[in-house]
């Protein structure tokens, strides 16, 4: 079987600019996840989909490939993930290279650790009826309690069926991890959806998933793997 990494990393960001290159503990952002998918040691290519100069040479410079330029159509800030994967595995086709599985990995991954991706694979080679295996984790709290804020200062129970129910008696929420989506191409050739009973769960620790979108996220993603570096856990 094989497999080609495929990482989105578009040059335009709006909360964070750059945030593809700015710099996380000593190396541009990206250089993270072609780190991890390297060490994972099961791709035959890292190759990154870009419509940007400086990112691609960033890539190149790190061991990933960059055989295409991104269209533009595909770079805007309305652009979904799958669309964009879709274009990576038909432009390779194109030249001639053809995988059995492509995996999405996203640029902004700092935590993510190699062996999940190779429990990725696992995964989807062995469930022959499952079209993608993803990154998931729990909500840290009971997301049938969540609160909204209402225009008066006060707050009101998003849920308010669940009010009365204990913590313990609701079932227990997941939440996309944003790290990695290991799909057959075929499957994102047709555009199966990721979010659905064709989907298989990879469920990684909290302490190794933070989302990246604002400043504040950045902070403390920072402080998480500071923590984690520490720990040793950042091994394997």
């Amino acid at each position: 079987m094989s497999a080609v990494a495929i990482i989105p990393a578009r040059g335009g960001s709006q909360r964070i600019p750059r945030k593809n290159l700015k710099s996380f503990n000593g190396a541009p952002m990206i250089v993270w996840s072609i780190r991890a998918a390297l060490d994972s040691g099961v791709f035959e290519r890292i190759v990154v989909s870009t419509d940007d100069p400086e990112i691609a040479e960033v890539a190149l410079a790190h061991g990933a490939d960059v055989p295409f330029i991104r269209p533009a159509e595909l770079s805007d800030h309305h652009t979904g993930t799958s669309p964009v994967i879709r274009h990576a595995v038909q432009a390779l086709a194109e030249q001639g290279m053809t995988f059995d599985f492509a995996c999405c990995l996203y640029a902004t991954a700092p935590l993510l650790r190699p062996r999940y991706l190779r429990q990725g694979l696992q995964a989807i080679e062995g469930a022959l009826d499952k079209s993608f295996a993803f990154s998931v984790c729990t909500f840290a709290f009971p997301v049938q309690r969540a609160l909204v804020l209402e225009p008066s200062g006060g707050v009101e129970p998003m849920y308010p069926e669940f009010s009365a129910v204990r913590s313990q008696d609701l079932p227990q929420a997941y939440q996309d991890a944003g790290q990695f989506y290991w799909g057959r191409s075929a499957a994102w050739l047709r555009g199966d959806p990721v979010f659905s009973p064709l989907g298989v769960p990879i469920i990684l620790p909290r302490h190794l998933v933070q989302d990246i979108d604002t400043e504040e996220d950045w902070l403390r993603a920072e402080y998480m793997y500071a923590a984690l570096l520490a720990s040793g856990e950042l091994h394997g």
